[in-house]
């Protein structure tokens, strides 16, 4: 079985970047590359909402929520088993728990696509 687990969020002030990484463990060898990678955050007392997503294989098609586009970039190593979230420009609206998520085929577009979430990553930007 594989597991999705999330690392690099934080505590970082209005205007700063992180980057999150998300790495699949388990059986994931000659599987990772078939999958489409997403990420989605949620707030408190707000539905979870979708970020970004890569394609599988070499991740040529990328999409982004409008809210996030131009200052957010998602990229994917195969040879990793690792997909990354580099944020910059944070505002106090982009906090959230970030939550890694994976389908198989073709591009993750909604929450309803994914097959298999990890845990999360709070991220906490101060104004």
């Amino acid at each position: 079985q594989v597991q999705l687990v999330e690392s690099g969020g934080g505590l970082v002030q209005a205007g700063g970047s992180l980057r999150l990484s998300c790495v699949a463990s388990g059986r994931t060898f000659e599987t990772f590359i078939t999958y489409s990678m997403g990420w989605f955050r949620q707030a408190p007392g707000k539905e979870r909402e979708f970020v970004a997503a890569i394609s599988w294989g070499a991740g040529s098609t990328t999409v982004y929520a409008d809210s996030v586009k131009g200052r957010f970039t998602i990229s994917r190593d195969n040879a990793k088993n690792t997909v990354y979230l580099q944020m910059t420009s944070l505002k106090p609206e982009d906090a959230a728990v970030y939550y890694c998520a994976r389908r198989r085929g073709s591009t993750i577009r909604t929450a309803r696509d994914v097959g298999t979430w990890g845990r999360g990553t709070q991220v906490t930007v101060s104004s």
